[in-house]
């Protein structure tokens, strides 16, 4: 694992975008595993920038998304489709139907999986995937549990995650409570993994999931496994990490 420690947000986002544009340089239609949250927006931001400059071209790039929340319509301002139009899809030239979202509106939990599971596979697997890292270890919402999930799943929504997310709804009760989510064997068999970490409250769960035991209590300890993971954070998240690691 490769430890990238950053000052401050700014820098970790730019030094992300640089992974990201730099993979799709290297491989013009490479599929790229992207993630929401609040984290890698300024790492968006800083690849629209590029796109605009004319330094980078995403014509032939496909995406997959990690997750989406289950029951809100594409156009819903708190779907994972909309954070990405509004984000990255909307102001680069990626063809939309390049860009892949599990399907929030299928009511059957079983046949939204398969499908996701599907584009995965048809998509020939994933080049590098983009993480953030939630305050339970969650990635993806693979959320701690006693077994990790493999495959695309219909995951019920943790108290603790609903409560994080609830800053984006107008109150607690809109949260929704269940989400599609890509399976831990999806993440692990992309063939890189970029993990990016901002902020003081996000210092003891990096340590937990990269200095302590693998576990499922954990979701994200599992990455330890992975022989080609980025370790991205600014000097507050990477606080707790051991000066050796680095």
């Amino acid at each position: 694992m490769k430890i990238l420690k950053t000052p401050d947000y700014y820098h970790m986002s730019r030094v992300a975008a640089n992974i990201l544009s730099a993979q799709v340089i290297m491989k013009p239609d490479c599929v790229l595993g992207l993630a929401t949250g609040s984290t890698p927006i300024g790492a968006y931001e800083q690849l629209c920038r590029w796109y605009e400059k004319g330094d980078i071209d995403f014509s032939q790039v496909k995406s997959v998304n990690l997750d989406e929340y289950r029951g809100l319509s594409p156009d819903n301002s708190q779907s994972y489709r909309y954070f990405m139009e509004k984000h990255l899809f909307s102001h680069i030239n990626i063809k939309p139907e390049n860009t892949h979202i599990p399907n929030g509106l299928e009511p059957d939990s079983e046949k939204a999986c398969l499908q996701y599971n599907q584009i995965i596979h048809e998509l020939g697997g994933i080049d590098l995937q983009l993480l953030g890292l939630g305050h339970n270890g969650h990635i993806g919402f693979n959320e701690p549990g006693a077994a990790f999930e493999k495959e695309t799943h219909c995951v019920n929504l943790t108290a603790a995650t609903i409560a994080a997310n609830s800053r984006f709804f107008a109150s607690s009760g809109e949260v929704p409570t269940q989400a599609y989510t890509m399976g831990i064997k999806a993440i692990m068999q992309a063939r890189k993994i970029l993990m990016i970490v901002s902020g003081a409250d996000k210092a003891q769960i990096v340590k937990d999931a990269f200095f302590g035991p693998i576990t499922p209590k954990v979701p994200a300890s599992v990455l330890q496994l992975h022989n080609d993971v980025t370790l991205v954070g600014d000097e507050e998240a990477l606080a707790l990490i051991p000066d050796n690691a680095f």
